[in-house]
């Protein structure tokens, strides 16, 4: 792989986000190349910082969403810090925020307002709700996003309360989602020479996300509601969750060929050739029947067992891996999904890369997330203030750095 300029090169971006979606936005702006800074207040910074995982006083939680980014921690309730965010925001070619709609009105920070000094910036917020609609005014977090969605009410054994996800999914997707409208807005930009507000809601993204409940329920006239189904889908049969002999795995043979493979396997060429279960409709109409004798097969091996003997017939299928096991796929190292970073207080940490792969360009992060107020000389002096001005913000507190950042720069 070369050293092309990467794609977003050039680009500077102001990051005015906490926690999760919006980092996480921001993270995957700086790892294809623009520079990324985040700015946060004094003395606690980004929420993110105080999440666990805890070490040493560093978060791992931020660690991973704030990795490629420089850091500021600024006051803006002081007029030096007030004019030091809006000049850089005056040169910035982004500005990503989550707050609730209207939360930065009061500092001055609202696209109607920074879009009169730089008509060029492009805006993006990212909220629960959205900045229209009734309930655009109310907190919310991920987890409010996907119960309301409907997608919690799908998933987990029938009776049973639906189960957390465990993973950011509404988080995550509005994220990634953000970071397609401001690459388009960046790409629109270059043809009328204005920028925009892009306004991105978790609930939004969790409904857009929706591949097949919404039309299964409209088309049939309200007969079918996708609800809880336990480990499989009697939709797509058969594509569900396996207990064997020392875990769990997963088999897709939800596809016709791929069904037949497996029929053949578990129950040799009659079972194969039963033209009752050749076809979707059919499979599922049969699902207990299919599963009666899938689950014992599965049930007298090993994972290793059952994946050997699914592989060799070309039958899509995987181990339910614990974090563990995912750290040492060989897979994930060949995708080099897991990056290893000096921190300057944890020292090696590994973290998840970014998911994108160029061909002329190696889009992993070089750079570790920021101290809290690590790069604020650096900065403030980009920015025209003199070292005498500098010298007095950090003073007075108006440029604020934690212990270790402020060791470092002194080292």
């Amino acid at each position: 792989m070369n050293n092309a300029p990467l794609p977003l090169a050039g680009i500077r971006v102001v990051d005015y986000t906490h926690f999760l979606a919006g980092p996480y936005l921001s993270r995957c702006l700086a790892g294809m190349g623009a520079d990324v800074i985040k700015v946060e207040r004094p003395t606690a910074g980004d929420a993110g910082r105080a999440h666990a995982y805890i070490k040493d006083g560093q978060s791992g939680y931020f660690l991973q969403q704030n990795m490629g980014k420089r850091g500021l921690c600024v006051n803006m309730k002081d007029a030096r810090g007030f004019d030091l965010v809006n000049r850089l925001v005056a040169k910035a070619d982004v500005f990503v925020e989550n707050y609730r709609p209207g939360a930065l009105d009061k500092l001055g920070l609202s696209y109607a307002t920074l879009s009169k000094n730089n008509p060029k910036l492009v805006y993006c917020s990212v909220s629960a709700y959205g900045h229209t609609g009734p309930d655009s005014q109310r907190p919310g977090f991920g987890l409010i996003a996907e119960a309301k969605s409907g997608a919690m009410a799908m998933v987990g054994v029938p009776g049973e309360p639906p189960p957390l996800f465990r993973m950011a999914i509404a988080d995550m997707y509005a994220g990634i989602h953000g970071v397609a409208a401001v690459c388009a807005a960046l790409v629109g930009r270059s043809v009328t020479g204005k920028g925009r507000h892009i306004d991105t809601a978790l609930y939004d993204c969790m409904i857009g996300m929706h591949e097949y409940a919404i039309q299964c329920y409209d088309l049939s006239g309200g007969k079918e509601r996708p609800v809880q189904t336990g480990h499989d889908l009697p939709q797509s049969t058969l594509y569900g969750v396996f207990r064997a002999k020392d875990g769990d795995l997963v088999i897709a043979a939800l596809v016709d060929d791929s069904w037949k493979r497996l029929a053949k396997l578990i129950g040799g060429e009659p079972f194969a050739a039963d033209r009752r279960f050749h076809d979707t409709p059919g499979r599922n109409a049969h699902r207990e029947e299919i599963l009666a004798k899938v689950r014992p097969w599965v049930a007298a091996r090993t994972v290793k067992e059952c994946l050997a003997q699914l592989d060799a017939v070309e039958v899509p299928a995987a181990p339910v891996q614990t974090i563990d096991q995912v750290l040492a796929d060989p897979q994930v190292h060949a995708r080099n999904m897991i990056i290893e970073q000096q921190h300057p207080v944890l020292g090696k940490v590994k973290l998840a890369n970014i998911p994108f792969r160029f061909s002329d360009c190696d889009v992993t992060p070089r750079r570790v997330a920021p101290l809290l107020g690590e790069h604020n000389r650096e900065i403030a002096g980009e920015l025209g203030f003199a070292a005498a001005e500098i010298d007095a913000m950090v003073k007075e507190g108006v440029l604020y750095a934690e212990e270790a950042a402020r060791a470092r720069a002194a080292a």
